[in-house]
């Protein structure tokens, strides 16, 4: 028995092998999947059809077909009733309720105050609060005003001009 540059012989070295083959045939080197899929509830004021929301729901929907969350929600949800439906959410077991509370600020705070044990994901021009409410914007304003001092100091007319678009 000839040891090798690693001081194991051959022998040993293919022993090594098919007992790490073994181990991963055996699915002890499979990941772990959690025992039921996070519940999901996503609360939307326009329809899901609408082109910011849509991308949200078509994500959400791809994970629930993946196994990963379950996934419910509701629709053209007047500022009126978004904190009843915050709560019928909550009440109801939600681990997660994602959605969009640029009207309804207080009231989305103070619900996700009174359940802590619940995460929720809002759109909101404000930061996060908590343990349990984290925000997401699409904060484009200060990188805007840059481009647009840079493309001021860069004109010869003194005008400038934008075209964009939300898609």
């Amino acid at each position: 028995m000839k040891s090798g540059t690693f001081g194991l012989s051959r022998r040993a070295l293919l022993s090594a092998m098919a007992a790490a083959a073994a181990v991963v045939s055996f699915g002890f080197g499979a990941p772990a999947q959690a025992a039921d899929p996070i519940k999901v509830s996503a609360i939307y004021t326009v329809p899901v059809e609408q082109q910011w929301v849509s991308r949200i729901h078509k994500a959400l929907n791809a994970a629930q077909e993946r196994g990963d969350i379950s996934y419910e929600f509701s629709e053209n949800v007047a500022n009126t009733d978004y904190e009843r439906v915050m709560r019928e959410y909550a009440e109801n077991g939600s681990n997660l309720i994602l959605g969009e509370v640029f009207g309804v600020e207080r009231a989305a705070r103070k619900v996700a105050a009174q359940y802590p044990e619940t995460a929720f994901l809002m759109g909101s021009s404000f930061g996060p609060e908590g343990e349990n409410f984290s925000v997401f914007d699409n904060y484009i304003h200060e990188p805007s005003y840059l481009v647009g001092m840079a493309a001021g100091a860069a004109t010869k007319s003194n005008k400038i001009g934008m075209v964009g678009g939300f898609a």
